[in-house]
């Protein structure tokens, strides 16, 4: 459980987080969504406690990170896939990090295999792609096999290979009851991980609620040889916004049923009836312009 409460941070003049409150639950996996700017990764650092709020509080299972005994064990992050000494090796890197944990060789083991890192473990970390240090970093967040996971666009530089597997490990993690909580910038991607969604901009907080909610319904998809006909049908009974686009039509204004209705009274041939929902990214772009 993550609890943001009124959570404000200056840089300087800007206002990075302003006024902020927000709850990141267990057992789903959380979007973090803003336009760049948004305050988002100055959020997941005071939340992590590496920059010092000037109001408000961000505590981590009820307690401020820095006053965890043990805090890889209850805290995963991932927040720069470059903050790792080059001369290092995947495996030194990961050895160094538990032993101040006192978490066992074993687990580097597990976590190196759970990223798909084994078979280059001894190799210097300076000379990884964007993508294996994004893999060497989740190896790294989840080496205290933590109950919440803070990750800030963890599939940068993933192949698509790469992103998919991440997804599903994200989706496993929440399935176990953890917390998870992820920025990114990759809209079509969010809508098919995040369960819930936080958005904000300048620093405030615009919408806390579900993909599905965002992502409202948007018309109906028609298909017919004869759209230009039905259009004005439709027009005619209260639709709107209807411009045929060679043989589809977006129907606004009347309900799925009654558009079938209306081909069914008028002769038209239909080759597909959709209820549409607006793109997650469209729903962005309007939540926050």
């Amino acid at each position: 459980m993550i609890e943001v409460t009124r959570l404000s941070r200056r840089h300087g003049d800007v206002v990075a987080v302003d006024d902020l409150t927000f709850d990141v639950k267990p057992g789903a996996v959380t979007g973090f969504l803003g336009p760049n700017g948004a305050g988002k990764t100055t959020t997941m650092r005071l939340i992590l406690g590496l920059d010092a709020p000037h109001a408000g509080s961000a505590r981590i299972l009820g307690a401020r990170l820095a006053d965890l005994p043990e805090p890889m064990r209850a805290v995963g992050a991932l927040l720069d896939a470059a903050a790792v000494h080059p001369r290092r090796s995947a495996r030194d890197h990961l050895r160094c990090l538990a032993v101040s944990n006192r978490l066992g060789r074993r687990r580097i083991d597990e976590v190196l295999d759970l990223v798909g890192l084994t078979a280059v473990a001894h190799r210097h970390a300076g000379g990884f792609s964007l993508g294996m240090k994004q893999r060497l970093g989740l190896a790294a967040a989840l080496l205290g096999d933590p109950g919440v996971l803070i990750l800030d666009e963890p599939v940068n530089g993933l192949d698509p290979e790469g992103i998919v597997w991440i997804r599903t490990l994200l989706r496993d993690l929440a399935a176990e009851g953890r917390t998870v909580l992820v920025s990114s910038h990759l809209m079509a991607e969010t809508a098919v991980t995040a369960d819930r969604l936080i958005v904000v901009a300048r620093g405030r907080l615009i919408a806390d609620t579900t993909v599905e909610a965002l992502a409202r319904p948007d018309g109906v998809l028609v298909r017919t040889p004869e759209a230009r006909r039905f259009a004005r049908a439709l027009v005619a009974h209260g639709a709107s916004g209807v411009e045929p686009d060679g043989d589809e039509l977006v129907v606004r204004g009347l309900a799925p049923r009654r558009v079938g209705e209306l081909a069914a009274a008028e002769g038209v041939v239909l080759y597909e009836l959709t209820p549409r929902r607006a793109s997650l990214e469209e729903a962005f772009m309007e939540l926050t312009r």
